[in-house]
């Protein structure tokens, strides 16, 4: 108690000059109007700045939660991008029946997706295997189209691949037509360009020009009628005289193949049946 009353004596003249001080300023801003807004405006600034420091200061110690809010964010947009890339890709692998299809009723045929795992371009005998087979419920001598046109016809199955002969094989003979027209005949690959094949046994009375569409016959049991195969991009005589022989463009580019469908006909069991006997 000494020390405290010793300390207030020895510096009572400081106590009393800040007392006076502050009495000052009180009695200063008070009645006089100029410097009570200057007072204001200087603490209301300092204030201001105090304010945005803590403020600050507060938005970086919530970064933590910010940052775990966007990252769910981000987690639900990139599932909706692949909910959307997914539904895309169905839309566009559904175009098929929109091209190759586009003249065929749906109710001649069903159709199962299936994709190239392996095609050959360069034999005479070439081959496509395809990721479905069985117990997907495709079946030997089922069609399979692209999106442009015809790819060929299943040979072989297992419970989960099937083995395709496409039109570039020369066991391949798909029955086709003008379109507009009645006449038929067969198309054959012999090798060489891939792009195109060759329309046999057209009559020589038959009616048709360069750039006309060939389609399927529909007069097998693999393929319904008006299935897209190619155009006409040349006309000339048969070996024999007899007929025209037509160099057609096939619609499938066999090097870009991807995704396919393979076609079961309707009715395509019971007509089978019924046409083995004559065989």
């Amino acid at each position: 108690m000494r020390n405290l009353l010793n300390f207030l004596q020895k510096y009572n003249y400081w106590f009393l000059f800040l007392l006076l001080e502050v009495a000052s300023f009180v009695l200063l801003f008070r009645f006089n109007r100029y410097q009570q807004s200057v007072f204001f405006t200087s603490a209301g600034g300092l204030a201001g700045k105090v304010y945005e420091m803590a403020d600050g200061i507060t938005s970086y110690f919530h970064l933590k939660a910010e940052n775990s809010t966007l990252l769910d964010r981000n987690l639900y947009l990139e599932s909706q991008v692949a909910r959307l890339e997914e539904a895309l890709r169905r839309v566009t692998s559904d175009s098929l029946r929109m091209t190759s299809l586009a003249g065929v009723p749906a109710a001649d045929y069903r159709l199962y997706k299936a994709s190239v795992i392996k095609n050959s371009l360069s034999r005479m005998d070439n081959y496509i295997t395809l990721n479905r087979g069985e117990q997907d419920g495709i079946c030997p001598e089922m069609g399979v189209v692209g999106t442009n046109g015809v790819v060929g016809i299943v040979y072989k199955t297992s419970p989960h691949y099937s083995l395709v002969i496409p039109l570039l094989n020369s066991k391949s003979s798909i029955s086709c037509k003008i379109q507009g027209s009645g006449y038929f005949g067969y198309l054959k690959w012999e090798g060489g360009d891939t792009r195109y094949a060759y329309l046999r046994d057209l009559p020589r009375h038959a009616e048709f020009a360069v750039g006309d569409t060939v389609l399927t016959s529909g007069y097998s049991a693999v393929f319904p009628a008006g299935v897209m195969v190619g155009t006409i991009s040349e006309i000339a005589d048969s070996h024999d005289g007899l007929s025209y022989l037509l160099t057609v463009r096939l619609a499938t580019d066999f090097g870009r193949l991807g995704e396919v469908r393979v076609i079961s006909r309707n009715g395509q069991d019971e007509r089978r049946e019924l046409e083995s006997g004559t065989e």
